[in-house]
């Protein structure tokens, strides 16, 4: 594929923003279901860290991070191709089309924290995104019809379904100014949390169970999870975090 075409005009309405998320979806699912094969190939090991985008045209390449595209918008996971090889090819087109997930929310959002609009604005488009099957759901859904013809698909998976909803509200949730939210606040407070997703998420300081009553927020660095009593951040002090770093790697960058 070619190499994608910079973002000429950013979408400016709800509208035009989904137009651009229902494309660019468009094209990820084609790479993962009808052309697999040449999306495969596309990733040689051997190369570079390649990415897969999705282009607003509805079309989808395997190239190096745009250089043309504004430094902070969003970029999809780098350097897919080092791990096709080294997976079940199953289980490493289920980690990309869920990682395509996740940025095509992103993206979505990114255009979707310039508006001038409130939370109703931000709510209304994920509604309409996630009327939509997510990428991975696609993915799987051809798959069963391949391998079952002629059963019934008609009931998803309960893990599938809530693959938008987890890349939105964990990856993707932006406050009105458009920065990262750590915490997990916001998906509990919006209903959508769910307790069996994170049934096995530790804290990182007490190692007590994720609990969705409690306030939790996620270092940047390490990746971990932490009681926000336990680290001594509320979720008014988090909204004012840009990275967070946990107490280990902020000793650790101390020392170095």
């Amino acid at each position: 594929m070619e190499m994608a075409a910079p973002v000429s005009s950013a979408p400016r309405t709800v509208g035009e923003i989904y137009r651009d998320y229902t494309a660019r979806r468009a094209g990820l699912v084609r790479a993962l279901t009808s052309d697999v094969e040449e999306f495969y190939a596309f990733c040689d090991p051997e190369k570079e860290n390649l990415c897969l985008y999705g282009t607003p045209s509805g079309s989808w390449e395997v190239s190096l991070p745009a250089e043309e595209v504004p430094p902070e918008m969003p970029e999809p996971a780098l350097g897919i191709n080092f791990a096709r090889d080294g997976m079940k090819r199953r289980d490493w087109l289920s980690l990309v089309a869920v990682h395509s997930d996740a940025w095509l929310v992103s993206v979505a959002y990114f255009f979707a924290a310039r508006l001038n609009g409130n939370d109703s604005v931000r709510k209304r488009l994920f509604n309409m995104i996630n009327d939509h099957p997510s990428v991975y759901e696609s993915m799987v859904d051809r798959k069963q019809r391949e391998n079952k013809s002629g059963a019934d698909n008609s009931v998803k998976s309960k893990t599938s379904t809530k693959v938008t909803r987890l890349a939105f509200f964990f990856v993707m949730q932006r406050s009105s100014d458009g920065k990262m939210k750590n915490s997990r606040s916001a998906a509990v407070e919006d209903g959508f949390e769910d307790d069996e997703e994170h049934s096995e998420t530790l804290c990182g300081t007490c190692s007590g169970l994720y609990n969705s009553n409690e306030f939790w927020i996620g270092c940047d660095i390490c990746e971990r999870w932490f009681h926000g009593k336990c680290v001594r951040i509320t979720p008014a002090k988090a909204e004012q975090i840009k990275q967070y770093k946990c107490p280990d790697c902020s000793k650790k960058s101390s020392r170095q």
